[in-house]
């Protein structure tokens, strides 16, 4: 996978992120996607509480999105159009966040890009697990999410 292709695939992404006027208020932003983490950020200011941290449904959308950003480039980059979903998910809030939310997803350990994607293959659907982490301090995860998302084959 080029950085090109990458590149390009982010931007389509962004614009359908801009597309949904919740997401807009928000303020997300795809930053990038390395190494097989998918980074998505938004500032504080368009997603603070009456405490003056980080809205919890704020961190849960990011997160939630930044799952549903990584399965979805990870399709468009091995050549599929899919509609993801996500199918359920678990989230703890470890640390209230004063800074901009950085959501980061990866797959979940237990699951496999391969696997997943060979199951799209042959069926037009499958699920993958996937976690995503809202930074803190101390190296601590303020924010956790893992759930699973579903593909299905458009057409």
């Amino acid at each position: 996978m080029s950085a090109d292709s990458v590149s390009s695939s982010l931007l389509v992404l962004q614009k359908v992120l801009d597309s949904m006027p919740p997401v807009r208020a928000m303020q997300l932003r795809l930053e990038g996607y390395d190494n097989g983490q998918l980074q998505l950020t938004a500032p504080l200011a368009a997603n603070v509480n009456d405490k003056g941290n980080a809205f919890g449904g704020s961190l849960a959308s990011a997160m939630t999105l930044s799952g549903w950003a990584l399965v979805t480039l990870r399709l468009r980059l091995a050549g599929h159009d899919a509609e993801v979903y996500v199918a359920d998910s678990q989230l703890r809030y470890r640390a209230p966040v004063y800074g901009d939310l950085h959501a980061q997803a990866e797959v979940a350990p237990d699951s496999n890009w391969d696997t997943f994607l060979n199951t799209f293959v042959q069926r037009g659907k499958a699920r993958i697990g996937v976690v995503a982490v809202q930074p803190g301090t101390d190296g601590k995860a303020a924010a956790e999410l893992s759930g699973r998302f579903v593909a299905f084959a458009k057409g």
